[in-house]
């Protein structure tokens, strides 16, 4: 069986200002061309469907026909879905049920009552059950109620006791969609600026690779840039269009896997071209401006001059002959000796107020009356010591 592994379209999403949506409508065209070409057996999306949870009806529209165009192929391809972070899951779940009658199956919900599981669709090759187990983003808020108290003290436990009602077949092929933050071990996934939001205070949100073992393949979604985490198996097929200048070097792509036997597992990658692409300049103005041709003059570009002598139109100039600058930086002795002389202010949180937001970060709930006495009381004597020493 022959799959497809996308996620994080984050369609409606801008980027300082500017709409995205023919490069996203760009890039959803690329992957129905390779659908039509590779005719894989379903296509999986992993989440952040749209970038905000209540999307604009530009966004509803541009995903609705993806979704027609993709149907249209024959033979007919199955589309998995589950929400990500960026989603509503209510709206994503919209029509849910007529779908299923097209073949687009979708989970936005994590169980909610101690019967519920998780979506599971199942296919059939000449080997075999292949299970798809859907599992859309979540909090540990989310499902605590389903477990004993104490059960569910973070992210990792959250996942892990959720799978733990699984009843997963090892003798068969087993998939997983999921919609988290994954390590493996101490060593974490590469991040950009685009990402900056993901992690939570502490890390709270990581999630150990080791809780995907019953899996074949992991199909992932939440970061933008496509990698491995500890498996080869175990991958996030990143964006398929670069939100940010720090995805410069990202290589966007389908991931598509094929499935044979049980332990068979093969991944190769269908490249998509950013259009227009996101790149960074450096060098004077006159070099700059040097560089412009009539491929990159419409890229999204973060500028940054060197000229020593201050340039008073540089601004105009540079728009003069590039269509979308994201920003314009200048580095030069002058700048960098103020930076060195003015320094950049740190600012310490309140050792109490960092505690309070770690704590509500854990438990969901703010500390009582007495803990935060107990609390005060400890940082105060801590203090104590130190001026003692």
């Amino acid at each position: 069986m022959k799959f497809f592994h996308i996620s994080d379209l984050h369609i409606g999403r801008q980027m300082n200002g500017y709409s995205l949506r023919d490069s996203q409508e760009n890039a959803l065209s690329r992957i129905i061309a390779y659908a039509q070409s590779e005719k894989p057996d379903a296509v999986l999306i992993c989440g952040d469907i749209y970038d905000k949870s209540v999307p604009s009806a530009d966004s509803y529209t541009v995903f609705d026909s993806f979704l027609i165009r993709l149907s249209s192929i024959r033979p007919s391809i199955p589309v998995l879905i589950i929400a990500g972070n960026h989603d509503s899951p209510e709206r994503l779940s919209y029509a849910s049920s007529f779908l299923e009658g097209h073949q687009i199956y979708i989970s936005a919900l994590p169980p909610s009552s101690p019967e519920d599981r998780l979506k599971k669709v199942t296919f059939e090759d000449r080997w075999g059950k292949i299970n798809f187990y859907l599992f859309p983003f979540i909090k540990p808020g989310y499902v605590r109620h389903l477990f004993e108290e104490g059960a569910v003290t973070g992210y990792d436990s959250a996942f892990r006791a959720v799978l733990s009602r699984e009843e997963i077949n090892g003798g068969e092929r087993n998939v997983i969609l999921a919609h988290q933050f994954f390590t493996s071990g101490d060593k974490g996934p590469s991040l950009c600026d685009s990402e900056s939001a993901i992690l939570t205070l502490g890390g709270l949100d990581q999630i150990d690779v080791s809780a995907l073992a019953d899996f074949d393949y992991a199909a992932l979604g939440h970061l933008h840039g496509p990698q491995k985490v500890g498996r080869e198996d175990v991958r996030y097929s990143g964006t398929p269009y670069k939100y940010s200048v720090s995805e410069e070097r990202h290589r966007k792509a389908v991931t598509v896997v094929t499935m044979e036997e049980k332990g068979v597992v093969k991944i190769e990658s269908l490249p998509l071209e950013c259009v227009p692409e996101v790149r960074r300049l450096r060098g004077t103005l006159t070099e700059v401006l040097a560089m412009a041709d009539s491929d990159n003059c419409h890229d999204y570009l973060s500028i940054t001059l060197t000229d020593e002598a201050e340039v008073f139109d540089r601004k105009e100039q540079l728009e003069e002959t590039y269509d979308h600058i994201l920003e314009i930086r200048i580095d030069n002795e002058r700048t960098r000796r103020k930076l060195r002389e003015d320094g950049e202010k740190i600012e310490v949180p309140d050792p109490f107020e960092a505690f309070g937001l770690f704590y509500e970060a854990v438990r969901h709930c703010p500390m009582t009356k007495e803990q935060r006495e107990m609390m005060y009381k400890v940082i105060e004597e801590a203090k104590d010591g130190e001026v003692g020493r």
